[in-house]
């Protein structure tokens, strides 16, 4: 799912620019008219929301993977994120309501009817921070899976469309696998080594992480290959198995607060080093998970809202993404974000 389009909105001319991606994606994902009208639909309301209350931001447009019923990962889905660092919602419970308009120029949409007609869709908004929502379109018209909680964004370097980050999950019985793969460098070579690294992972989701890793390492090696970070939730455990190569950055959420998880130098698929430690941490009910390619600024700083960190897993990676991001530090690589979460969270209301 290498396939990302990242759309700055800053005058109405863009409004039209985000459905034409989202109509693009669709077509990517394979969806049929009627569910492509929707995307287009909620992108647009998505992205005139950013310039009618936020003074602008962004739309990001990925193809993820919706969860089979078997609890494999493997169908095409279009998820849309819109971030801003606008003064924020003044009521949330308002705007999720069906039949809420935004504002008097819109389509009369409105994000309740977003909520409405997307397989998935969330909103966190914070005064004076601003505003993440996220949708999901299905080829179907399916309420999204509640497990597991796992998700992510995937940003290319502009102007491309093709990342060579890319970010997937499998499970194998009580056995979740995360994995995060940096194409190295960026562009058509680095994506096609981050899209040989999924296909190897769901043929090999059942093995442990270090063994993975150097399956990995032999289906990478025709390729340029990648820095690679493989989480291993065992939830009958209750305990994450980590083990990375390469500069792929992992940080666990704990009740003690924020640890570094340590991945070992080299490269997959060309440099792989002679041992791949293990790391294996406890896994609660206060755990999380943050795997992020080296596109985010090293000194990134991990999110604390309580309510943010019970929202959707791809909009807590949003928000990781939005707020490390600084014009003054414009985005030098492809850059990905990938989130997993406890899937025993209680729903929590935003805040003011």
């Amino acid at each position: 799912m290498n396939r990302a389009w990242d759309v700055p909105v800053h005058d109405s001319t863009r409004v039209r620019d985000v459905r034409v991606a989202a109509e693009t994606a669709c077509r990517e994902a394979r969806l049929g008219p009627h569910r492509t009208a929707i995307a287009a639909l909620v992108a647009t309301e998505l992205a005139t929301n950013l310039l009618k209350h936020a003074g602008g931001g962004r739309v990001v447009i990925n193809l993820v993977e919706r969860p089979a019923a078997n609890g494999t990962a493997r169908t095409p889905a279009v998820q849309l994120v819109a971030l801003d660092h606008g003064p924020g919602i003044a009521d949330v419970a308002a705007a999720r309501r069906d039949g809420f308009t935004t504002t008097p120029s819109s389509l009369g949409a409105g994000l309740g009817t977003c909520l409405r007609i997307s397989n998935a869709f969330d909103l966190h908004s914070v005064r004076g921070r601003g505003t993440l929502a996220l949708a999901r379109i299905d080829p179907e018209p399916a309420p999204w899976p509640a497990a597991p909680r796992v998700g992510g964004i995937n940003i290319p370097l502009a102007p491309a469309e093709l990342s060579g980050d890319v970010w997937t999950w499998a499970r194998s019985g009580p056995v979740l696998t995360l994995m995060l793969a940096d194409g190295l460098g960026h562009g058509p070579k680095a994506a096609e080594a981050s899209a040989a690294a999924v296909e190897e992972l769901h043929r090999t989701a059942q093995l442990p992480p270090a063994d993975i890793l150097r399956r990995l390492d032999t289906a990478l090696r025709p390729t340029r290959g990648a820095a690679v970070a493989v989480a291993q939730l065992d939830t009958d455990a209750r305990e994450l198995r980590f083990a990375g190569v390469g500069n792929a950055g992992s940080r666990l959420r704990t009740a003690d607060g924020w640890q570094a998880l340590v991945s070992h130098p080299g490269i997959v698929g060309a440099a792989f080093p002679a041992t791949v430690p293990v790391q294996r941490l406890p896994w609660t009910a206060d755990s999380l998970l943050v795997l992020h390619s080296d596109g985010l600024p090293s000194r990134w700083t991990p999110p604390d809202d309580p309510y943010l960190l019970t929202r959707d897993p791809a909009l807590i990676a949003a928000a990781v993404l939005r707020d490390a991001s600084s014009a003054a530090s414009p985005a030098r690589d492809d850059t990905s974000v990938a989130v997993l979460a406890p899937e025993c969270r209680t729903e929590a209301h935003d805040h003011p």
